[in-house]
């Protein structure tokens, strides 16, 4: 999701909600991080989603008639292939599942399949609600939609066969926004947050948080356009995980540094 930052001011409530969502239990560890590797990242890219394959970053960007998907080089942050989405929609998440791409739209309540490799498009899909993040299992694409609870989709019917309700202590956790699938885990973007959700797909509860303040430094966090932390990939070959933002001019390569107490 899937603003501009001028909407912060006008929503003071939901900033008090989501800070006493995302306050950090005793028994919730709260993971810090070490930045391995910074990459450059297009600053005019409203990232919405992304994941890593093939040595490639996938990347879909978001706003009415600045929403595309891209193949983009992780070192040069160079864009190799694009496919801008119509004028008309919002995009937002994406996932692949084998040699297909799919996309979704914020609230035009539509998707879209694309060839992997070409990028052409194969065909649209409906579903109800918004659409914000993607990831998957070995069996489901998983999909959020702003609330505290992750659609488990059909890989082939993209219709709905499940969910995931995801809880913070014992409370429904929601604006859980980009996702990842790592490690057996989801990873969730907490929209205007500077945390990440670490999920139990079994179970929906937060096994962790992973808070990333600071990564991005004060001189471009000062920057016109810059917006929030949004944009989670995941390289299990070589077990590198990126994150980027709306706007961002990297992309970080990080490691978590688990609480001391557990060290």
């Amino acid at each position: 999701m899937k603003t501009i930052p001028a909407i912060f001011a006008a929503a003071p409530a939901l900033s008090l909600a989501l800070s006493a969502a995302v306050a950090a239990p005793a028994d919730i560890p709260v993971y810090s991080y070490e930045v391995v590797n910074v990459y450059p990242h297009d600053r005019g890219a409203f990232t919405e989603g992304l994941f890593f394959r093939d040595g490639y970053l996938y990347e879909s960007t978001g706003m009415n008639g600045a929403s595309s998907i891209r193949k983009v080089e992780l070192k040069s942050g160079r864009v190799v292939q694009q496919h801008d989405l119509s004028d008309a929609v919002f995009g937002e998440g994406i996932v692949d599942w084998k040699n297909e791409l799919v996309s979704v739209t914020w609230k035009t309540q539509e998707g879209y399949v694309f060839d992997l490799a070409t990028f052409a498009f194969k065909r649209k899909f409906n579903y109800p609600g918004e659409g914000w993040g993607m990831t998957h299992d070995d069996k489901n694409l998983l999909l959020s939609d702003g609330s505290a609870t992750i659609r488990a989709l059909d890989p082939q019917t993209l219709r709905q066969t499940g969910a995931i309700h995801v809880t913070a202590q014992g409370r429904p956790l929601d604006q859980l926004n980009e996702l990842e699938w790592v490690k057996g885990q989801i990873y969730a973007n907490i929209w205007q947050t500077s945390r990440i959700a670490r999920i139990d797909p079994k179970t929906g509860r937060v096994t962790a948080w992973i808070d990333l303040s600071g990564l991005l430094s004060h001189a471009d966090r000062a920057f016109e356009r810059v917006d929030v932390l949004n944009g989670i990939a995941y390289d299990a070959k070589q077990d590198r995980l990126f994150v980027t933002g709306k706007y961002w001019p990297n992309v970080f390569e990080i490691r978590l540094v688990a609480p001391a107490a557990q060290k």
